[in-house]
């Protein structure tokens, strides 16, 4: 039982460290800042951070949300991404238990949960991400079944061709980019992780989270109606985890109750 606590502290532990890092992510790849060798600072008085200022959670408690030098506010989003990030750690340690499979979808988590933040804010998905990705896909692949290195490369094929297609209709249609390099990326790496089948159900679930949320989204705001901008990446990255955690029983259910009825 002890043992069985101490795995929860610990990989909670490691969540919120790497949620922290996703922040430092987030907020440099699309400005193309130094992701290393740069210390972190006040976005509003540029001070350099300490350490002991950068423990998750603690310091945006302790701090009361603010810089401690100028008190200006920092965003809630740092605690969020944190939090998001630890909690499916330890969802996915409950479900998988200390395994290679925990290990492939808490990278996979960890990336979409950084494409999410990224692509709402600046409607692009880092090549630095979706390409380290796809090798970690397949490499995971080999060594956690399923989906299995074949079910992989189709994957791979099917997410990033499907959306390429898409990408060159759009454009015929309607004479300008209907489809980012970064989205096709993003699909090829989803695929390389979960095979063909649930690629295929990644797609579905964007779609219809996507439908819904812009339907409401150009409804609230005048902004949105107008430019017409609403990124695609961020749903497919809300689908992706739905299908990582229920999938199986998606699959099973359609084939079961509707393909079979």
């Amino acid at each position: 039982m002890q043992e069985y606590i101490f795995w929860y502290i610990l990989i909670g532990l490691l969540g919120l460290a790497i949620g922290s890092f996703l922040n430092v992510l987030i907020y440099r790849l699309p400005r193309k800042k130094a992701i290393v060798m740069e210390r972190s600072a006040c976005p509003n008085c540029r001070m350099a951070i300490p350490f002991y200022h950068n423990i998750p959670i603690i310091s945006y408690l302790i701090l009361l949300g603010r810089c401690s030098v100028c008190r200006h506010p920092i965003s809630p989003r740092y605690p969020m991404v944190e939090i998001l990030n630890a909690g499916f750690y330890l969802l996915f340690y409950h479900l998988d238990g200390l395994t290679l499979q925990l290990g492939a979808h808490c990278f996979l988590t960890s990336a979409l949960i950084a494409i999410f933040f990224i692509d709402l804010d600046f409607q692009i998905i880092p090549d630095k991400i979706t390409l380290p990705g796809i090798v970690v896909g397949f490499v995971s692949s080999i060594f956690v079944s399923p989906p299995g290195i074949l079910n992989s490369v189709i994957g791979f094929l099917v997410g990033g061709l499907s959306l390429l297609a898409i990408a060159y209709l759009g454009e015929w249609l309607f004479k300008k980019e209907a489809m980012g390099g970064g989205d096709i990326k993003m699909a090829a790496m989803m695929g390389a992780f979960v095979g063909w089948q649930k690629i295929l159900l990644i797609f579905f679930g964007g779609a219809l989270i996507g439908m819904v949320v812009s339907i409401v989204w150009m409804g609230l705001s005048k902004r949105v109606r107008k430019e017409r901008m609403i990124p695609f990446g961020p749903f497919l990255a809300m689908a992706a985890i739905v299908v990582v955690l229920f999938g199986e029983q998606i699959i099973n259910y359609y084939i079961e109750h509707i393909l079979l009825s």
